[in-house]
Parts: C-alpha cells; sequence; structure tokens
C-alpha cells in the first residue's frame, strides 16, 4: 500500500505500471494531445453555436459584461468530448475504475447542458430552477458517492482520509455522504466562479494539475492520468475563452469541472485537501452564502456589492483582467500548499 493511499490494494496493482514515471509521461503526453484535440474540434464547434442561436445572457447590473451578451455558450462541450475521448481510449484498460470520474463528468456536463438551453438570449427567463438543478445535481452525487464507497465488485470501496500530520482515518459509512456532498457542493463551487473570461477555467486547470501531482504522490496513476487529460483539455478551451471570449463554458463546462474534480480528489483519499487546492471555488461560494444571509437579516441590505466575489471587485473598479489574474495567482498559491500538505 502506498502511504497515504485510501485505494484497496487489488486495486492499486491493477492501475499501477511497472514503471511510474513511465506513466506520467503518458499522462502528460495525453494532455498534449486532448489540448489538440480541444483545439481541432472547438472551431467547427463554436460556429455550430453560434448558428443554432446559442447565446449567453449576462446580467444588466455588469456594465462591463453587457456586450458579452449573445457570446455562444455550452462551451464545455468542446473539452468535454476531448477528455472523455481520450480517457476512454487510453485510460481504462486495467483501469475500469476511472469510468467513474468520466460518468460524472458526462451527466453533470448533461445537466449544465440543459440549463444553459433554457438560459439562452430570448429563451427562458430564469433557466432550471434552482431545486430541479440541485434534485439532479444531488443523484450524481449520491451515485457517484455510492461507487466510491461500496466494496468490490460492487464499487471502489473507499472509506478513508488522508489527514495532514496524522495519517489515515477510517470515516466508514460517513464517507458515502461527505463524498456526495462534496461532488455536488464543487460542481456548484465552480458554477459560482465562472463570470469571466478564463477564470473558472484557468482556476480549475490549476486545481486538476494540483491533484494530479497528489495523485502521483498517492500512487493512482489512473487518476494523474484523468487530472491531466483534463488539464489539457481546458488549456484547449482557454485558446478560445481567452478575453474577448469566444465561446463561454456555460453550466455544461462548469458543474462538469467542479463534479469530477471532487470525484478525482476523492479517489486520491486527499479530498480533505479539497477546499485548500480549490480555495478560490470556496471563496466564491462562501460569499454567496454570506450575500443571502446577510441580504435576509438586514432586510434587503448588501454585504458585496455583488455575488459571486469576482463581480464585488469588478464592481469596485478592477478589471477583468485584474479580477482574472489576482484570482489566479491566490489559487495557484492555494494549489501549491494543497499539495505540501499532501506530503505531510
Amino acid at each position: 500500500m502506498i502511504p497515504g493511499s485510501t485505494m484497496p490494494s487489488l486495486a492499486l496493482a491493477q492501475v499501477m505500471p511497472s514503471d511510474p514515471n513511465e506513466n506520467m509521461a503518458v499522462s502528460l503526453a495525453l494532455a498534449a494531445l486532448a489540448f489538440a484535440i480541444t483545439l481541432i474540434i472547438g472551431r467547427p464547434l463554436i460556429t455550430w453555436l453560434r448558428a443554432s442561436g446559442y447565446g449567453k445572457k449576462v446580467r444588466i447590473e455588469l456594465n462591463q459584461q453587457l456586450g458579452k451578451t449573445g457570446t455562444p455558450t455550452m462551451g464545455g462541450i468542446m473539452f468535454t468530448i476531448s477528455a472523455v475521448l481520450i480517457t476512454l481510449i487510453f485510460n481504462t484498460a486495467g483501469r475500469l475504475s476511472m469510468l467513474l470520474p468520466v460518468a460524472v463528468l458526462v451527466a453533470a456536463g448533461f445537466l449544465g447542458a440543459v440549463d444553459d438551453k433554457m438560459n439562452l438570449v430570448g429563451g427562458n427567463k430564469t433557466g432550471m430552477t434552482a431545486r430541479f438543478k440541485f434534485v439532479w445535481l444531488a443523484l450524481v452525487g449520491v451515485i457517484a458517492g455510492l461507487i466510491l464507497h461500496l466494496p468490490d465488485p460492487y464499487g471502489l470501496g473507499l472509506h478513508h482520509v488522508y489527514v495532514p500530520f496524522v495519517g489515515r482515518i477510517d470515516m466508514g459509512f460517513l464517507y458515502f455522504p461527505v463524498a456526495a456532498f462534496a461532488i455536488v457542493a464543487m460542481a456548484n463551487a465552480v458554477n459560482f466562479t465562472d463570470g469571466m473570461d478564463t477564470l473558472a477555467a484557468i482556476t480549475s486547470a490549476v486545481a486538476f494539475c494540483a491533484y494530479g501531482i497528489i495523485a502521483y504522490r498517492q500512487g493512482q496513476l489512473g487518476v494523474v492520468t484523468f487530472c491531466f487529460i483534463m488539464v489539457g483539455a481546458l488549456a484547449g478551451f482557454l485558446w478560445f475563452n481567452a478575453q474577448p471570449a469566444q465561446v463561454f463554458m456555460g453550466d455544461t463546462g462548469s458543474l462538469a469541472i467542479g463534479a469530477s474534480l471532487a470525484t478525482a480528489a476523492f479517489m486520491t483519499g486527499q479530498w480533505l485537501l479539497l477546499p485548500v487546492v480549490g480555495a478560490v471555488f470556496v471563496a466564491e461560494t462562501l460569499s454567496v452564502m454570506m450575500q443571502v444571509t446577510y441580504f435576509k437579516r438586514t432586510g434587503g441590505k448588501r454585504l458585496f456589492k455583488m455575488a459571486p466575489l469576482h463581480h464585488h471587485f469588478e464592481l469596485m473598479g478592477w478589471s477583468d483582467n485584474q479580477v482574472t489574474m489576482r484570482f489566479v495567482l491566490a489559487g495557484m498559491m492555494a494549489g501549491l500548499l494543497g499539495v505540501a500538505l499532501a506530503l505531510l
């Protein structure tokens, strides 16, 4: 058993090649392949989205963003296609457990796509109701949590958490509801972060990169490959999402990213570090929760100029580039801290 790993010994034997360094080399090469495939399919996909009228609505309070109204959304399709395709071809032989993050990626992305379609310019004003979205996202989290926790042959049999300075702790059945909650929470957290060109994609790529390194240290080499495939696919998306964005990822991308990131984190056993690695996502979510609570308790007053947090700084006068760059820098430092804690 690799120190700090929560995967059973049999499962490790199935996913670990004789040379871990060779596996890392392949993982990085597949990241480059994911980048290339996303670039190839990106332009025709954007053309199709624009021709189909899949334009994003923008909140009228955001003057800097109004010019982006009508920009094609649902761009998460492009990195989902490349990540799923490459994972299925190169990262499932002897690693059937990798079907789980792929299934979560697709399921959450499909839910997001339905919501995006209802939120188009000229479409439903409110999109999918929050309750409906939560129920279906919770269903994805519950099923994924069960698969993570149930013993072989029904699931991966995971029930531990690795705590820095302490070691592995057996959580028993409590592991399942925590996993389900984290998958839903992280999906929503990335969704809150998606509001400026490149912001969600770069911070997500940083988080996947951090967990790729953590997974390598834990011996979860299938997870290593999946994480770096996601990094490459997101980099390809950023080619088209760079300011001024030609396409937005939409809920199609943000829900898929958050749910699959949390799933990969739980597969490493280092999921306690998820709020650290995803500190930007956590801050965005907390700002929304604090804003709603303060608004209700004060009879309509606002704690922030606008939530999520990146819009608060935007309304303070920061440019889009300043907000994005500073949040990304914070995300990079959070990722480094998460990797450091995983080494303890």
